[in-house]
């Protein structure tokens, strides 16, 4: 499996690089990574900014990296006369097509492409958070099913310390993650 290049390894269109444009590829859902490896072995410059999230999986939660635009991808390319072909891109297996407004391809601005690049380290060092404290949940399950409690913070892997209020006061208490749900 081809490895997506790094943040400095990715082209920045200037100067002798100006027939060079960002546009945007819809995948297939869930098949991001899938184009962009198959993309990236025909040859085409990719890029896929991720993001790391807090998610429950079976009970427990976990980190997990996912796509930061769920079923898009960034593609450079030549819109030059001497650029690379772009008719393999519609058939290169993950991928859905080319995003177009009318017949014309969905170009990127450069400024947004930049700051992704320089934003990308970033999204995927710090995760996003399940819960954030503060924040007023719903216990879904077990002795105190339907009562509100605040959520304080994460306490170990598998437990979460909210206040729930008992009797007038807030009282501490650990619940499975699992437990919870977001208030609507």
């Amino acid at each position: 499996m081809q490895v997506a290049p790094s943040v400095d390894e990715l082209v920045r269109p200037q100067g002798e690089q100006a027939s060079l444009a960002w546009y945007v590829i819809h995948t297939k859902p869930r098949q991001e990574a899938r184009a962009l490896t198959n993309l990236m072995q025909q040859g085409y410059q990719c890029f896929l900014p991720m993001i790391t999230l807090e998610k429950l999986s079976r009970g427990r939660v976990s980190l997990v990296e996912e796509p930061l635009f769920p079923r898009y991808l960034f593609i450079c390319l030549d819109h030059g006369r001497h650029g690379q072909n772009w008719a393999p891109i519609r058939s290169t297996i993950g991928v859905s097509g080319l995003v177009t407004f009318g017949s014309s391809p969905a170009k990127m601005h450069p400024d947004l492409i930049d700051v992704l690049l320089q934003q990308q380290e970033g999204l995927s060092d710090t995760p996003e958070r399940l819960f954030r404290s503060g924040e007023r949940l719903l216990i879904g399950s077990g002795a105190f099913a339907g009562l509100e409690a605040v959520y304080q913070m994460a306490s170990g892997d598998n437990r979460a310390m909210v206040l729930i209020e008992l009797m007038g006061k807030l009282a501490p208490m650990q619940i499975a993650p699992s437990s919870l749900r977001k208030m609507a």
